[in-house]
């Protein structure tokens, strides 16, 4: 299996955003298996014509998010379960514990969750 990452110069996105958010979107999906061993950073840095630091800092933060595991000198590997899921579930929980602190109503709560989510999605 070949790992197919496509990075746009032009876009509005860091780099190491448009790897995190491939890679993850990928293992979600299942076309990267769970146990799948990424490229090293070096050579995964070479291969896409970025710097190493920055293949190494969407490593980080895709370590961070659960969806991947490093080894060690074994290497790095696509994590076991719904990482995101639930790194989401918390997300949603602490804000809405934080409005409801904050005496917001649930529609005003809402409102403003969905205001983010159109920001960060886009309103389509």
């Amino acid at each position: 299996m070949t790992l197919k990452i496509v990075l746009d110069p032009d876009a509005g996105t860091a780099p190491y955003e448009q790897l995190r958010t491939q890679i993850s979107e990928l293992a979600r999906s299942g076309a990267l298996p769970v146990g799948f061993r990424l490229p090293t950073v070096r050579g995964f840095a070479e291969e896409l014509g970025l710097a190493a630091n920055t293949v190494a800092k969407a490593y980080r933060a895709l370590e961070a998010d659960g969806v991947i595991e490093t080894r060690g000198r074994n290497g790095t590997f696509v994590a076991a379960g719904d990482a995101a899921d639930r790194h989401a579930a918390a997300a949603a929980q602490e804000y809405a514990e934080q409005a409801r602190r904050l005496g917001l109503s649930r529609d005003e709560a809402l409102s403003l969750a969905q205001d983010a989510l159109r920001a960060a999605y886009g309103s389509g």
